[in-house]
């Protein structure tokens, strides 16, 4: 079978899985398990064929006419590339084990035929972003994604809070496709093509006109898919969907879709220097923003969720210095690492009954209760603080290198200025990660307290092995992916050097432990200013046995019971005592949401509200009064209408005399 012919099979099976899932679910229950993981699981394996063929040799390209336009023509076309075939892989590990795994998460939820469906639909239209190489394509499988999204936040709709969150993940991230479709289309008139290829050699030889207009248009849309400043505030609230959802979210599909396609589209951005400087500035932000916030939430999802739109600042912050290799290093790594905190976290939120880290808190068996996703969740989180030798201190390296680079002005077209901005951010969030990561566990497995409520027994099996299964490329990639006989990543990317730097590894690594150390020392504080352990007393009851249950059962407990105050109410959390006076807006993401609402959403009400009095009182007037009208003149004639002739010959009589009195008055 050919290369080509394998690479077209991988997106069609995940789709086809969808199709028969969605036709079977009620009729035949009994196909739907099978139909959601055996097509992803041979797309995975066909994307690892894939990867491998292709290799770090030159790209392959294929292409049929898709419709004639009368212009720029569209077609169907296929490029692959050690980078697309590497995420390709990223993405469908990630959904194979999400798969698996949601078929014990969810082993009772009603709607999982659905639900698999949905990731599975999710899960193709990634790959057909990852191998197309027609940019109206990639919209195609870019808003399908979307769509996808929206259903599987909301999957518990049951919950007011999944249901907001839901339309809210769609509003946003619609609200940036619209300038990056406008983006899209300039830029395919600027090159005459939707062809990556052909817009990359227009971009390389000046050929794009307004690179600066086309650069920030397609920043928005970037912004709004992968949660980048001004637009990530939906991707916390997002965390009311089921677990593996988030997971196959965070992980490898829809916020890594705008980190590929600036990576895809590099030479664009950079023929701009303004759009670098702006993709920099909204990277930094977003980094010790979100790490900030993420110091400050109870919700052990939001944690997460924060930490999410952290990496994906590092990812653009190394797009930012013009270092593609370094972002797509981060990329994989953050991709393995963060699917494995997700689903580790789904197991915790299964012991537990709660996504509070204050009620874990005053749990002392949780990390006896869930022993595998104690040792993988502290792993990832090892990688998540960049320690060696976990594939998070690679690939986190690889970025601070390259900002390095570009700081020291060897970075070509990229302003130092940009270059010592990352610097700055990324040491900053090393800090800020490793506290957050260092809180979670210690809140989560290191209580004092009653012993959890114990509803069911151990997680399903499945859960786990999952979870030992992502651990492996969490503790081994970084280091494999730098090995020439094994992988050599440079080779299949850029060629740029990506091996740590003793002065970033120094600079990392120190800066992590610090870290790790004020975060453990804070905690000790808060155990002593605590006192008495206070017991369980703000546990919440797990759900009889069913996980899909337990985490829509948490979920709106969580909000009724803790909502974003949960933390705020225990003066002795060590996120508090670190960040002092930031603690309380870092909690409520530093009221963002409320600053959009008096700036946008409540200016949109009260203008729909002035359109509907108008509607309802002046322009139906208008159409009572014209519709009455002719009723009134109808009312009147119909009076006149009597049948008695003698009434008409008075009536005519009268007609008569008053016309001769005024023709004599006339004359």
């Amino acid at each position: 079978m050919t290369l080509t012919t394998l690479a077209v099979l991988v997106p069609l099976l995940p789709f086809v899985g969808a199709v028969g899932g969605l036709l079977l679910g009620r009729t035949a229950p009994g196909f739907v398990r099978p139909l959601a993981v055996l097509p992803t699981a041979t797309a995975f394996v066909l994307a690892v064929t894939v990867a491998v063929r292709q290799g770090s040799g030159p790209a392959t390209d294929a292409a049929t006419r898709l419709t004639p336009t009368g212009s720029v023509p569209v077609d169907l076309a296929l490029h692959l590339d050690g980078f697309a075939v590497l995420i390709a892989v990223l993405v469908g590990l990630v959904a194979t084990c999400v798969q698996l795994y949601s078929t014990a998460y969810l082993r009772h939820d009603p709607r999982y035929a659905s639900y698999s469906a949905l990731v599975s639909l999710f899960t193709a239209a990634m790959f057909l972003v990852v191998y197309t190489g027609d940019l109206m394509v990639l919209l195609v499988g870019w808003e399908i994604m979307g769509i996808c999204s929206y259903f599987l936040v909301g999957h518990y709709w049951e919950t007011e809070v999944a249901r907001a969150a839901s339309l809210k993940a769609f509003l946003v991230t619609k609200l940036g496709d619209v300038p990056f479709l406008i983006g899209v289309f300039a830029l395919a008139a600027d090159a005459g093509t939707f062809r990556i290829n052909g817009i990359l050699t227009a971009a390389t030889h000046g050929g794009i006109e307004h690179p600066t207009v086309v650069g920030l248009l397609l920043l928005a849309g970037v912004a709004g898919k992968s949660a980048q400043f001004p637009l990530h505030t939906w991707l916390p609230d997002a965390m009311a969907g089921p677990t593996p959802v988030s997971a196959l979210i965070h992980a490898a599909t829809m916020v890594a879709a705008g980190i590929y396609l600036v990576a895809r589209l590099l030479p664009v951005f950079e023929a701009s220097t303004v759009t670098l400087a702006v993709l920099g500035a909204l990277a930094a932000v977003t980094m010790i923003g979100s790490a900030l916030a993420a110091l400050a939430q109870d919700d052990i999802k939001r944690v997460l969720a924060y930490s999410t739109i952290g990496q994906l600042g590092y990812m653009a912050a190394a797009l930012a210095v013009g270092d593609r290799s370094a972002a797509v290093f981060h990329l994989v790594s953050h991709g393995a690492f963060k699917a494995l905190l997700f689903l580790a976290a789904g197991v915790v939120i299964h012991a537990a009954g709660t996504n509070s880290l204050a009620a874990m808190s005053r749990m002392g068996d949780l990390g006896k209760r869930a022993p595998d996703a104690m040792w993988t969740m502290g792993i990832a989180l090892a990688a998540l603080a960049a320690i060696p030798p976990f594939s998070g201190f690679f690939s986190k390296e690889s970025v601070l290198r390259a900002a390095e680079h570009a700081a020291s002005g060897h970075a070509e077209g990229v302003p130092s200025a940009v270059g010592w901005l990352v610097v700055v951010a990324a040491l900053l969030t090393a800090v800020l990660t490793a506290g957050y990561a260092t809180r979670l566990f210690l809140l989560a497995f290191r209580g004092q307290g009653a012993a959890a409520p114990a509803a069911h027994g151990r997680e399903p099996a499945l859960m786990t092995v999952v979870l030992w299964v992502l651990a492996v490329p969490t503790l081994a990639f970084g280091a494999v992916a730098l090995v020439p006989s094994l992988l050599d990543l440079p080779a299949w990317l850029d060629g740029n050097a990506l091996a740590p730097t003793l002065v970033t590894s120094i600079l990392g690594v120190g800066l992590a432990v610090v870290g790790i150390l004020a975060t453990y020392g804070a905690w000790q504080a808060a155990a002593i200013r605590r006192g008495t352990p206070l017991g369980a007393v703000v546990t919440t009851e797990a759900a009889e046995e069913e996980p899909a249950l337990t985490e829509a059962a948490a979920l709106q407990t969580h909000e009724q019971v803790y909502g974003d105050v949960a933390a705020a109410q225990d003066p002795a959390d060590p996120g508090r005592l670190l960040l002092g006076p930031l603690f309380e807006p870092a909690s409520h993401g530093f009221r963002l949401d409320a600053l959009y609402a008096k700036l946008f959403v409540r200016p949109v009400l009260a203008a729909s509200g002035l359109v509907r009095f108008l509607d309802r009182e002046v322009v139906e007037t208008y159409v009572r009064g014209a519709g009455g009208l002719p009723r009134l003149l109808g009312a009147l004639v119909r009076r006149t209408q009597t049948g008695n002739v003698q009434t008409y010959i008075s009536v005519l009589l009268a007609g008569s005399v008053i016309l001769a009195v005024l023709v004599a008055v006339g004359a």
